[in-house]
């Protein structure tokens, strides 16, 4: 929906869909790849111009699809390669372009990859993964700790070394300096690119390689923030992040140009993520777009918080003509808590919403809607002995479980949500099952409506859907800026408190969007303007 100049990305709005909550087929309790065709009418209708589909693989889900055991195949709960083909065929059909997630940092243990590098240190795999002889004490290489807790390091005894996990032990690490794992990993982009795939999004992309020398991580410094792993007492410098990273974003890149129009989002989150954005997204061959964790993990939604991070992003072009990499934005995603929980009032939720649809849609860059945000969806409660979340069950109670934000997507109000017809593999919460889909489709003014008239106006707006950014005012409440385009330009004024505000600057211009029954002259409480300035 970008100018005949434009890549068919820039600007684009992306659906995030969780194959196992999204739409369940066969009545296994688990959502598969037949289960999201048959839910494509209902992603289309909402405006957006792909969907991303998170791990489908062969896999023993101990990490729920991110443990790769195959990365050529469908693993049989979400259905086959021929259900795959019908579901890209469909999307397509529908306007839609489909991007897949790629993990190449680490596979699962039971990949045949690691089976045979962990036999011998001698054989054609030996250095596929990382491994590392012990201290003279026994102890790990080094000091590196797993984001799930404890050592990034597992013992294996038929190699007398130990390997590398960044994330669960039966998550090895791929050792991406060997050339022949980039050649093998590129080999699996052309086999999902000749399946009609439209893009990647490369998951834990800065931790695909380490530092050779396995020097320790030096101790990070206290912020006052709560630390519950021992992953948060270090400083990242050499277990991820290395420079090596650059060139094989590059090796991507080239093979994804073979293919057109493909569209490459890096996640990137750490100590250096600001950085690692710029960087892995500089020029013409490197990827696309990333997107950090700005806000996914923000306690709270600020106007400081927007105009700090939307500055890191002004698009200027460099000495070397190159412009800057391409933001994308994501409030939610199936890793963070919903955003309505973390930065809204129970009471007020409703009201939040929709001020917060607006305001993500507004921003400069690509946007990611995860499934169920446009109905409004709240993080569940999920008991102890229901967790199914690793991390959440490895570091309980301190660590919000992530199972809060991946349970089943309500197409109706019943118990099973028409999810599924079996035992739904995580529960659906009775708050999440009043918002369903068939619940807000029988109301003109629902969120979920309110979402497809919003994602319209930015679509048919070329100031809001690729224009640049200017901040006018970043106040304790008001957040006001404007998005412009030649010589277009929409001001976008925003109260993100409870309680109303003045505000001087709509009357007698031409109005765009109103929500929350804003003023002109004052912003009701969640109150928005998108208007065109005088």
């Amino acid at each position: 929906m970008g100018s005949g100049e434009d890549p068919w990305w820039k600007g684009a709005t992306i659906y995030q869909i969780y194959p196992r909550s999204f739409r369940d087929s066969d009545g296994d309790g688990i959502g598969d790849l037949p289960g999201i065709t048959a839910g494509l009418d209902y992603v289309a209708s909402l405006g957006v111009d792909a969907i991303w589909i998170s791990p489908f693989y062969t896999s023993p889900m101990r990490d729920f699809g991110y443990d790769v055991s195959d990365y050529r195949d469908v693993d049989p709960i979400f259905g086959t390669l021929a259900d795959f083909d019908a579901l890209v065929a469909r999307a397509h059909a529908l306007g839609l372009k489909v991007i897949i997630d790629q993990v190449y940092a680490h596979t699962s243990d039971l990949h045949p990859w690691f089976a045979e590098s962990r036999e011998s240190r001698v054989n054609e795999k030996a250095d596929w993964y990382v491994w590392a002889d012990p201290r003279d004490d026994g102890t790990p290489p080094c000091n590196w700790q797993s984001v799930f807790g404890g050592p990034a390091w597992t013992w294996d005894a038929r190699r007398g070394q130990y390997y590398m996990h960044t994330f669960l032990a039966q998550q090895p690490q791929l050792n991406g300096h060997n050339p022949e794992v980039q050649d093998a990993l590129l080999a699996v982009a052309r086999f999902w690119l000749d399946r009609g795939v439209d893009g990647f999004r490369l998951d834990a992309l800065n931790h695909s390689m380490h530092d050779p020398l396995l020097r320790d991580n030096p101790p990070a410094p206290a912020t006052g923030r709560v630390r519950t792993r021992p992953f948060d007492f270090q400083t990242k410098l050499y277990s991820q992040s290395q420079p090596g990273v650059i060139p094989f974003i590059e090796r991507i890149r080239a093979v994804c140009d073979e293919y057109g129009a493909i569209h490459t989002v890096a996640e990137v989150g750490g100590d250096k993520a600001e950085p690692e954005l710029k960087s892995y997204t500089a020029g013409s061959r490197r990827l696309s777009s990333a997107y950090g964790f700005d806000f996914l993990y923000a306690p709270d939604l600020t106007p400081r918080l927007v105009a700090e991070v939307m500055a890191k992003w002004p698009g200027e072009t460099g000495a070397d003509g190159e412009g800057e990499g391409w933001p994308s934005w994501a409030f939610e995603n199936h890793d963070a808590p919903r955003a309505v929980s973390r930065w809204s009032a129970p009471d007020m939720i409703g009201r939040y919403a929709r001020m917060k649809l607006a305001l993500l849609a507004s921003l400069r860059g690509n946007i990611i809607l995860y499934q169920g945000e446009e109905l409004g969806l709240e993080q569940d409660e999920i008991p102890f002995e229901l967790l199914q979340d690793p991390e959440a069950i490895a570091n309980w109670p301190m660590t919000l479980s992530r199972d809060g934000a991946r349970t089943p997507l309500p197409w109706t109000a019943d118990e099973l949500g028409g999810f599924t017809t079996g035992k739904p593999w995580l529960p659906l919460g009775a708050a999440n099952r009043a918002r369903a889909v068939a619940v807000q489709e029988a109301a003109p003014d629902s969120l979920l409506n309110h979402t497809r008239r919003v994602l319209a106006l930015r679509n048919d707006q070329p100031a809001l859907h690729r224009g640049d950014f200017r901040l006018i005012e970043a106040g304790a409440e008001l957040l006001v800026f404007d998005r412009v385009a030649g010589v277009e330009t929409i001001r976008c004024a925003y109260n993100l408190s409870p309680d109303p505000v003045p505000f001087d600057g709509a009357s007698d211009r031409r109005l765009v969007l109103r929500i929350n029954g804003a003023q002109d002259n004052a912003l009701s409480g969640y109150g928005a303007l998108w208007f065109v300035p005088g």
